[in-house]
C-alpha cells in the first residue's frame, strides 16, 4: 500500500511531495448557529455571591425569611405539659459560645434558603456541655453506604478533612435538613434555583442600566462623515477621533458636554425604542418571580404593579401563615426528633405563635370569637386557644 503525504519534501521522510491548490476560489460558505444564553451556575457559592451579594431581591428575600424565622419564639414539651425550664432550652437559646440562638437560627435558615441544606453538628464540650454547630453547605460532603444509605458528612476545612456521623436517632452526631429535591436523594433543592433565568434577567437588566449611566446616561450615537468631495477619514485621523470621543465625551462625568465637529462631520444621535426600553418592566418581572420562588409577597419588597393583596397587612399575614411558620414547624421538628432522645425521651420542641407581632390581628380576632361563645365554659375556651384548663393549671 502506498501512502501519499501532503507535506515537503525532507530528508527522512521518503520524498514526499507538497500538496498543490490549483482551483480557483469561487467564494465562502459562513454557518452560523443561534447563541445561548449564559446562565449562573448551580452551585452554592455561586447563587450566594450572585444571588445574596449582588441581587436586592435575593438579599432582602432571604433576610426577610431568615430574620422573621429566627425571631419567632421556641417552646418545650413533655407530652401535653410545657416545661420552662431546661438544658435543651438552654443549649436553643446559646447554642454556642459565638452565637446566639437567633442568630444560629437565621444562619440555619439562610443555608436552608441558598443552599437546600443545612447542616448541624452537636459536639460534647467539656464538663458535659453540648453545643451545636452549623457546617457552611459547599465545604460539605454526603457519604453514602454500600446500598445508597447516608451515614456520614465529609467536611473539608482548611486543616484538611475530617468524617461527622450522622444521627442515629439516638442523639449526637450530626443532622442534615434537606428542602425537597425530586430528582436527587441526598441534597436538597434551593427555591434560588428555579428563579435563576429571573435572576439572571434581573442582574443583566441592572448591568445594562450601569453601562447605560456610564455612557452619558443615553444610547451611543453615529458620527457621520460626509464630506461634498467625497472620500474617507484616513486612518491616523480615525483613530484620533475614535480616541477624542472615548476620552473626552463618554462617562457618567461628562453627560451633556457639547461635541466640537469638524468640516464633513455630523452626529446621528440613536433614540431608545419602546421594545428597549422594556427592560424596566423585564426587571420587574423578575423580581415578582423571584420573590414567587421564595414564597414573599411582592408588596413586602417593594415591587411595583402587584395588588394580589388588599393591603400591607393581609400580605404580612399571608407570609408568616404560608413561609414562615410551615418553615419553622419543619425545623422545630427535625430538631425534636434529633436532639430529644439526647436530653430525655418524650420531649417536643414548638413555636410559639402568640407572641408573634405579624399575627396579633389573628389573634385577637380568634379571642374575640371564642370570648363571645356563651356556650362554651372557660376552661373550653382556654383549650381552644391553647391554654390548660385552670383545672390543671
Amino acid at each position: 500500500m502506498a501512502w501519499t503525504w501532503p507535506w515537503l519534501r525532507a530528508s527522512g521522510n521518503g520524498g514526499a511531495r507538497a500538496e498543490l491548490k490549483t482551483a480557483t476560489p469561487s467564494g465562502f460558505i459562513a454557518l452560523h448557529a443561534q447563541g445561548e444564553a449564559r446562565w449562573t451556575r448551580r452551585d452554592y457559592a455561586t447563587l450566594a455571591r450572585e444571588g445574596f451579594m449582588r441581587n436586592p431581591i435575593v438579599h432582602r428575600s432571604v433576610r426577610l425569611i431568615a430574620g422573621a424565622a429566627s425571631a419567632v419564639p421556641w417552646l418545650l414539651y413533655e407530652g401535653a405539659d410545657e416545661i420552662v425550664e431546661h438544658p435543651l432550652l438552654d443549649l436553643v437559646e446559646r447554642p454556642n459560645p459565638r452565637q446566639a440562638g437567633a442568630t444560629f437560627l437565621e444562619t440555619l435558615y439562610g443555608h436552608l434558603l441558598l443552599s437546600g441544606n443545612a447542616y448541624l453538628e452537636l459536639v460534647e464540650a467539656n464538663e458535659g456541655t453540648r453545643e451545636l454547630h452549623l457546617l457552611r453547605p459547599d465545604r460539605v460532603t454526603v457519604v453514602a453506604d454500600q446500598a445508597g444509605w447516608p451515614v456520614a458528612l465529609d467536611h473539608r476545612e482548611s486543616a484538611g478533612r475530617r468524617r461527622v456521623t450522622l444521627s442515629d436517632g439516638e442523639g449526637g452526631g450530626a443532622l442534615h435538613l434537606t428542602l425537597f429535591h425530586p430528582l436527587d436523594d441526598h441534597y436538597g433543592f434551593p427555591p434560588l434555583e428555579a428563579a435563576l433565568m429571573s435572576l439572571d434577567t434581573h442582574n443583566a437588566a441592572g448591568r445594562w442600566n450601569k453601562a447605560l449611566l456610564d455612557n452619558s446616561a443615553r444610547p451611543s450615537g453615529a458620527l457621520v462623515y460626509a464630506p461634498k468631495e467625497g472620500g474617507h477619514l484616513p486612518e491616523d485621523q480615525y483613530e484620533r477621533l475614535k480616541s477624542e470621543l472615548e476620552d473626552g465625551y463618554s462617562g457618567a462625568t461628562r453627560a451633556g458636554r457639547p461635541l466640537l465637529l469638524e468640516g464633513g462631520l455630523d452626529w446621528k444621535a440613536m433614540a431608545l425604542s419602546p421594545k428597549d426600553m422594556d427592560f424596566v418592566e423585564a426587571k420587574h418581572s423578575a423580581s415578582r418571580d423571584i420573590a414567587l420562588a421564595f414564597g414573599v409577597p411582592p408588596m413586602l419588597l417593594g415591587i411595583p404593579g402587584d395588588n394580589t393583596y388588599a393591603n400591607y397587612q393581609e400580605a404580612n399575614r399571608a407570609f408568616y401563615r404560608l413561609t414562615v411558620l410551615p418553615l419553622v414547624a419543619r425545623i422545630a421538628r427535625e430538631m425534636s426528633a434529633w436532639l430529644g432522645p439526647a436530653f430525655g425521651e418524650g420531649l417536643r420542641l414548638w413555636y410559639d405563635a402568640d407572641q408573634i407581632e405579624g399575627l396579633s390581628a389573628e389573634r385577637d380576632a380568634l379571642w374575640a370569637r371564642v370570648g363571645a361563645a356563651e356556650f362554651l365554659t372557660d376552661d373550653e375556651k382556654r383549650e381552644a386557644v391553647g391554654y390548660r384548663p385552670n383545672d390543671a393549671a
